[in-house]
């Protein structure tokens, strides 16, 4: 790989952008790509795409699917750099404790967030980052970017709201709340006096997780890793 080429993907790794590079495997040239234009420019390299080709580099890099494809500008391996996947769940309550090791499972990098000091414990969720922030003390701090799906459980307007507040004006990929739909409804008025119209509220799922009939914190948290998974795909393109 070229000096300038490593640069770039140094430069984008350690910002947490999403970026692969592409190698054309008769030639050994290559191309790096991202999600969008980098520096005003479809690619960066000597590998040069048609729109078809940089179509299948970007679907790759979307679906964090890291392999040889072929594509109309020839047969190529695509390595993907995307950041890891996080989740930042609201509220140290029972459903969390079982989503924290599921979402664990499926790779992602989670946070607790609960000001409640006597539910945000380590005992509670060992292994695992916790933290007794205010909650959108928290989230602007950790800012949720496109890889990162935010879960709020608390059912407290005091703790949830902020949280969605911040969540909304994000990247986030995956956005709920848990709740009835009574209690949803509220939400979505409270933060629509709070300025959100209806397009940005539509972005949150709620009552969270998928309709499967969930009862039990288990049951309820593997709902919400379902739907978390369905969400991400869907918006890679790679199935549903």
């Amino acid at each position: 790989m070229k000096r300038d080429l490593l640069g770039a993907l140094l430069a984008a790794r350690a910002a947490k952008t999403p970026i692969a590079i592409a190698t054309r495997l008769d030639t050994g040239a290559q191309a790096l790509v991202g999600p969008t234009p980098i520096g005003g420019a479809q690619t960066r390299g000597d590998l040069a795409l048609d729109a078809d080709s940089l179509a299948a580099v970007r679907l790759a890099l979307a679906g964090d699917t890291s392999g040889t494809i072929e594509t109309p500008s020839g047969r190529m391996f695509v390595q993907v750099y995307n950041p890891p996947l996080r989740l930042i769940v609201v509220g140290a309550v029972h459903i969390a404790q079982a989503l924290v090791p599921m979402a664990a499972l499926a790779g992602y990098a989670v946070v607790v967030v609960d000001p409640r000091r006597a539910f945000a414990t380590d005992a509670r969720f060992p292994n695992t980052a916790v933290t007794t922030e205010w909650p959108d003390d928290a989230m602007t701090r950790l800012a949720p970017d496109r890889r990162t799906a935010v879960v709020t459980l608390t059912h407290d307007p005091k703790l949830d709201d902020p949280a969605l507040t911040v969540a909304l004006k994000s990247d986030a990929f995956y956005i709920a709340a848990l709740g009835s739909r009574k209690t949803h409804d509220a939400r979505l008025k409270r933060l629509k006096d709070a300025g959100f119209d209806a397009s940005v509220l539509a972005r949150i799922h709620g009552p969270a997780g998928l309709a499967i009939g969930a009862k039990s914190p288990a049951e309820i948290a593997l709902s919400v890793m379902a739907q978390a998974t369905q969400v991400l795909h869907a918006k890679a393109g790679t199935g549903g």
